[in-house]
């Protein structure tokens, strides 16, 4: 078959990657310069010189095995791209959890039992909860929060350890997460697989991380892939469907598919299929029915050392009337990145940049003891991720014949992760035949 894959993202990759191996001639759309969506390398002038940073600071879990898996077969060496450590929560004064190298789940039942800063009481909760959980499958109900499904959990367990990974993995607040995702979340990280909760943190920008990759292999595979190309509609005609483009460098026109995929973000995949003018309104009301959460990363120089971990977890507050938006700060010194180099990570985000740098270079002195900071980029990604809420409804893979969605908003078990989002691609790039 001949298949548009419009979006080079980490789902448009993954879709066009195992759609070559299917034997399929694909074509490949993306409006930007760079591969990598939501997850990309961007570059800004700092002192006269390039600096190579993220759209957002990202991390995989060792759990995420069809991403790993992708990565190693597109030549991607594991210990070379990524820094793979045990789960640890550990915030500035020492205190947290941190998992030890030891088999799942008795590296978690052993972290709990250790972990600094916590009673006997707080442990104990976490303990029963957690036990609970297993005895009834990881199911709850489909309308639970993350808060309710905690509810007997003690105050210092929810600040310290369930909030940050909750909003860290759903971009929800607890109390508006949903406790079913949250749940398939924490079974297949920390109770499935030895490894599972293993934090993967880049040493590269995220466009090296798989999608240059990606393009790479694409191109010696005898796959087009169209950077600054940006489709601007889709219809349906004998051949199955005409695709519009236009090109920053001029160049545009018309091309007939067999099939399209959609591996773009939710807002474009609606506008193209309300272009189609094809009778799909259940998917186009699933799709315009998801609300959004922020993200935002602040990107600062520190002249200080480096931190005493290359990811630490930040209290919410710790001084009244004062806000702490950042829940994770990372040493990208520690991870490739040239010294001093400091990634805030704000999630469910409000705010706008200039409030957000004002308030993390707060944070950092309170906190971090970090004073004099050069704030040198901040990113906020207002459309980062879909609120993963009770009983959500999410847009299916297949829109019509021949039309299929890939992204990590699309229905599935997973949150908006890169492994949502990498799956999604391969189950699209599967479905082509049917």
């Amino acid at each position: 078959m001949k298949v548009a894959i419009v979006g080079a993202g980490w789902a448009g990759c993954a879709a066009a990657v195992h759609a070559v191996r299917l034997g399929h001639q694909v074509t490949v759309f993306e409006a930007t310069r760079i591969p990598g969506g939501r997850a990309k390398r961007i570059e800004i002038d700092h002192g006269g010189a390039k600096l190579a940073l993220d759209n957002g600071q990202h991390i995989l879990i060792g759990a995420y095995r069809d991403t790993l898996k992708l990565m190693a077969e597109l030549g991607i060496n594991e210990a070379d791209a990524l820094l793979r450590i045990p789960l640890a929560m550990q915030f500035p004064d020492g205190s947290g959890l941190t998992l030890a190298r030891l088999p799942a789940p008795i590296d978690a039942a052993l972290g709990i039992m250790c972990a600094r800063g916590w009673s006997l009481g707080d442990k104990a909760s976490l303990l029963i909860a957690a036990t609970g959980w297993q005895l009834r499958g990881f199911a709850c109900s489909p309308q639970a929060t993350v808060t309710s499904l905690c509810a007997k959990i003690t105050p210092a367990v929810m600040a310290m350890l369930i909030e940050p990974l909750c909003v860290s993995a759903l971009n929800t607040p607890a109390d508006r997460a949903s406790g079913q995702v949250f749940l398939r979340v924490m079974r297949d990280a920390l109770f499935s697989t030895s490894g599972g909760s293993n934090l993967l943190l880049p040493r590269v920008d995220l466009s090296a991380l798989l999608p240059d990759a990606a393009v790479a292999w694409l191109a010696t595979h005898g796959a087009q892939v169209r950077l600054g190309s940006r489709v601007q509609d889709i219809k349906k005609n004998t051949a199955g469907w005409q695709v519009s483009v236009s090109s920053d460098s001029g160049s545009g026109g018309q091309d007939s598919f067999n099939a399209v995929v959609l591996a773009c973000p939710a807002n474009v995949a609606i506008k193209l299929v309300q272009s189609s003018t094809l009778p799909c309104q259940a998917w186009l009301k699933a799709a315009g029915d998801l609300t959004y959460e922020a993200i935002a990363t602040v990107y600062a120089f520190s002249p200080s050392g480096p931190l005493a971990a290359p990811m630490l977890a930040l209290p919410s507050s710790s001084t009244p009337g004062h806000v702490y938006p950042a829940q994770f700060v990372f040493d990208r010194s520690q991870l490739g990145g040239p010294a001093g180099l400091l990634a805030f990570v704000v999630s469910a985000s409000t705010g706008d940049s200039a409030t957000l740098s004002g308030q993390v270079v707060a944070q950092a002195a309170q906190q971090l003891a970090l004073q004099h900071l050069e704030i040198v980029q901040t990113i906020v990604e207002k459309r980062a991720t879909f609120a993963c809420t009770p009983g959500l409804i999410r847009p299916s893979q297949t829109i019509a014949t021949g039309l299929l969605a890939a992204g990590d908003y699309i229905d599935g078990p997973y949150p908006a992760t890169l492994e949502g989002a990498v799956r999604s691609g391969l189950q699209a790039a599967s479905l082509l035949n049917t």
